[in-house]
């Protein structure tokens, strides 16, 4: 199996340690020296940088939050003058004021090299034709991944999100060898080859690098079964990099984390206290080579649980389970982070209608589709037809608007839903991830 930095992806444990605490220390540095945010929260707690020589000591430290990114847009975090940022990207959450990440010209050297790991780890090899189905844009799945194939020489097709048909047009003209999209694009993609009379077979593709939403392994079976190829898993946060700190290798049994770079914990997510290793809970990061934009002890969101048994690949890396769920509400659809919060906001801006709401996710042929039950009040109902459409028609545009993505509304009176709430979650997810 091809490694790509076998240096720091199969260094003893210990000595993986001891480089992470060196870079630590130089990470609390920069955060404390540049970063007002976490000079005050050292300051608060008379702790001086250089006294933390060891990783439980740091443990001491609070948590990083979503929240007090928010509160710090767009560039309090920062650790570098702007002058020195060279690329700019945002999280994808569906708020007003997302995250604003910056990047050095380090940092996008280390990010690529990073995607150019876990490339390297499902056999990818410069010989390919990568067809990247991400958007270009603000976020950052698309430019992460094209780095890091450009990084291993493979040859790199920018395909966007353009429309399945021509994607498929792509794959057959351009002969490309392997698809970089989410898990659902690659079934989609499998329903119109069908749709089109296209044998898979037909087609040069023999690997997927699928990330950007939650699947299970039994949605690895169905694209490798429909579309004849190795299918793998990544993982990446816009806040700390974007893809680059965990993916699979060739053993397919958990995503390493690229420790020298992250360090990662798990932790109870009501309490806060460190769970042992195997035991699930939230993911908690630390950036440990970022300059532009550091983080300490940042808290993901998402469930998983920790392994450092030996890997058949010979990776001492430890490895992280695919993501269980989330500590919070937040939907992930078509790679966007959808904060319910939002949804209500909304709501409350719009005439006739109140922050009552329930959120229904379904996949209906490997496509995702939100419907969002909004309660109005009773006269809304004796009103004339053309006035409910008219309602409707408003709050699903401004839905569509502020979220990015498409929703259908269904207008419900106070009581059903209120009733509908007494039953189940104001977020129901009802596919199968």
């Amino acid at each position: 199996m091809a490694i790509w930095e076998e240096k720091f992806e199969c260094c003893p444990r210990e000595e993986l340690q001891q480089l992470q605490l060196e870079r630590l220390q130089s990470s609390l540095n920069r955060a404390y020296k540049n970063v007002s945010f976490y000079r005050k929260i050292f300051d608060d707690k008379k702790i001086v940088p250089e006294d933390i020589s060891t990783l439980a000591e740091f443990k001491n430290l609070p948590f990083t939050t979503r929240q007090d990114l928010h509160r710090n847009y767009p560039y309090g975090l920062f650790a570098v003058p702007l002058r020195e940022v060279v690329r700019i990207h945002t999280t994808t959450e569906t708020i007003d004021t997302p995250t604003v990440v910056g990047y050095t010209r380090n940092d996008l050297k280390n990010w690529s090299n990073l995607v150019a790991r876990f490339l390297c780890a499902g056999s990818v090899t410069h010989d390919d034709v990568i067809q990247v189905s991400f958007h270009y844009g603000l976020f950052t799945g698309a430019f992460g991944l094209h780095a890091g194939a450009e990084r291993i020489g493979a040859s790199v097709i920018p395909a966007s999100s353009e429309n399945t048909e021509k994607q498929i047009r792509i794959m057959q003209d351009y002969r490309s060898t392997v698809l970089v999209s989410t898990p659902s694009f690659a079934l989609i993609v499998a329903d119109w080859l069908h749709k089109l009379g296209i044998d898979p077979k037909t087609l040069n593709l023999r690997k997927g690098l699928f990330g950007g939403e939650p699947w299970s392994e039994n949605t690895r079976k169905k694209i490798e079964e429909r579309l004849f190829i190795e299918a793998f898993d990544n993982y990446g946060v816009s806040e700390l990099m974007g893809p680059g700190i965990a993916g699979e290798c060739q053993a397919r049994n958990g995503l390493h984390v690229f420790e020298d770079h992250f360090l990662p914990e798990i932790i109870d997510p009501q309490t806060g206290t460190e769970l042992p290793l195997g035991q699930p809970g939230e993911l908690v990061l630390t950036t440990l080579s970022r300059e532009a934009f550091p983080l300490l002890r940042y808290r993901t969101g998402d469930i998983t649980s920790l392994d450092c048994a030996p890997c058949s690949c010979g990776r001492t890396l430890v490895r992280m389970k695919r993501l269980m769920s989330r500590v919070d509400d937040i939907i992930i659809v078509k790679g966007i982070n959808v904060v319910p919060e939002q949804i209500e906001k909304v709501l409350m801006e719009i005439e006739g209608c109140e922050p009552r709401y329930q959120i229904i996710v379904t996949r209906e042929n490997y496509r995702d589709c939100i419907e969002v039950s909004v309660a109005v009040s009773e006269n809304i109902f004796f009103d004339e037809m053309r006035k409910q459409k008219t309602l409707l028609e408003q709050i699903r545009s401004a839905l569509i608007h502020r979220l990015g993505l498409k929703v259908e509304v269904k207008l419900v009176e106070r009581k059903t839903l209120e009733e509908n709430l007494q039953r189940s979650a104001k977020v129901i997810d009802k596919r199968e991830l």
